[in-house]
């Protein structure tokens, strides 16, 4: 087979995959952008765009259940389930669409189908329509993502289990889910089937919830959901699901206390996602991948081979669009302007969309205790933010973490209303340098919910 040749091939269109194709065509390269399911990734197809969407969905729900708090009356609140998957595929349709429309770029190639490497640097593709193509570059980029993680229990090969992208996609709403897994995409959903009218079980191994937070942190959010009427279980490994009467399914758990059963309509699996290597046949390049199957790059996000790079979550590392799309800087940055930008130091935050939501950025208290940093801590219950209390969100709490000899702010934890924004607005001051005398000072308009943020880092010189 003979090999067309490219200036630069991109396999898959996540985040930051999706933009480096165009900016590389347009800076003249020959680029072939290769894909071989839905143009946009995970974040547009199965992940941010649809989830989020639904989420917002399962708030107006608990809001409108709580009008009498406020002396609003509504009626009762029912669910359309139905009505909130179409709403959650029109987002969805409008920024697959979106991006296809960017994609009319001269010199830029879009090849439908499957990428496998054959050699370094040389990948065929088996194509959506048949036949193959084989191409070659001196640059290929690898954003192939990655998927949900196989449920491996004895039983599960003999129920319907759901799992991110599936459990989108009912039409009903569940009388009980279980969902197997307490961390991000766990939790979200849990509380979101919780909100629609589901009577929902979230069932953990590990012995708290968010094992990468603080602890005070992971109770505070299990605190919350079993306020929302959701059952929390820790230290519970599943070790058997079977199928029970009426098409309902029964897990059972080995826990500290012995053997417990318990049984649901539905069932979720949210036990982590793996990467998209297997099919790359990256042994044919001598892409060297870890012991999880995830890319190896270094901080320039080039693999052990010359020339070839990855991105985005199949190098492992925290799966979130917005570092993907900072992994799209880094590589726009050297490929096409030529400078040496680096993933060193860089400030990594998230946000997790339970409600209250959690921000975070920077390290935690257990991180920098474990460093042997000589650290300060302050915390401040959201019920003491005069915005919280108005609008009647007050759970959650506000914490920092920052050096005890500088006052240089390390990491932020948020939970609460907006708590995404409100770390954010730390982020940009740790960006900045600032200290937590410089926050503890400023003005910040009253009465907004980062006003807050005065009185936290006054509990440093209380």
């Amino acid at each position: 087979m003979v090999d067309e040749h490219y200036d630069a091939i991109v396999i898959g269109t996540s985040q930051g995959g999706r933009f480096l194709p165009i900016e590389l065509a347009k800076a003249g390269r020959k680029v072939a952008l290769v894909e071989r399911d839905q143009l946009g990734g995970v974040c547009v197809n199965t992940g941010c765009t649809p989830t989020k969407t639904m989420v917002a969905s399962a708030r107006l729900a608990y809001q409108a259940r709580r009008g009498a708090e406020y002396g609003v009356r509504t009626g009762q609140v029912a669910v359309d389930l139905a009505a909130v998957r179409e709403r959650k595929r029109a987002m969805v349709a409008g920024a697959r669409e979106n991006y296809a429309s960017r994609l009319a770029q001269d010199g830029l190639d879009l090849i439908e189908g499957e990428a496998r490497f054959t050699r370094p640097r040389t990948v065929e593709i088996a194509l959506k329509d048949g036949g193959t193509r084989q191409l070659s570059a001196e640059v290929i980029v690898i954003d192939a993502g990655t998927r949900p993680k196989p449920l491996v229990v004895p039983g599960a090969d003999g129920i319907r289990v759901l799992d991110s992208t599936s459990i989108m996609e009912l039409d009903e709403v569940p009388e009980h889910l279980i969902v197997l897994g307490g961390g991000y995409i766990g939790l979200e959903f849990g509380q979101m089937f919780r909100r629609f009218g589901s009577e929902v079980t979230i069932c953990q191994s590990a012995a708290r919830l968010m094992m990468a937070e603080d602890e005070d942190v992971s109770d505070e959010v299990a605190t919350i959901l079993r306020d929302d009427g959701i059952t929390v279980l820790t230290s519970s490994t599943p070790v058997r699901i079977e199928p029970a009467t009426g098409g309902r399914v029964r897990v059972r758990v080995r826990t500290e206390d012995g053997e417990q059963q318990f049984e649901g309509s539905h069932l979720l699996s949210a036990i982590g996602r793996v990467p998209n290597t297997g099919a790359l046949t990256t042994e044919a390049a001598g892409i060297r991948l870890d012991d999880r199957g995830f890319i190896g790059v270094d901080e320039y996000l080039e693999t052990s081979v010359p020339g070839v790079y990855a991105m985005g979550d199949i190098k492992g590392g925290p799966a979130f669009t917005h570092l993907s799309n900072d992994d799209y800087r880094i590589l726009h940055a050297n490929l096409v302007r030529h400078e040496k930008a680096s993933t060193r130091d860089r400030i990594v935050p998230y946000a997790v969309f339970i409600d209250p939501q959690l921000g975070r950025a920077g390290i935690t208290e257990r991180e920098a205790r474990v460093q042997g940093r000589a650290v300060r801590v302050a915390k401040l219950p959201m019920s003491a933010v005069i915005r919280a209390i108005e609008t009647g969100e007050t759970r959650g709490f506000m914490k920092a973490v920052v050096d005890a000899d500088s006052g240089q702010i390390l990491g932020c934890a948020v939970i609460g209303s907006e708590g995404g924004e409100i770390m954010t607005m730390i982020q940009v001051a740790m960006l900045g340098k600032l200290t937590y005398v410089d926050l503890a000072g400023a003005i910040f308009t009253h009465p907004l919910l980062a006003e807050g943020l005065n009185t936290l880092f006054a509990l440093f010189d209380a």
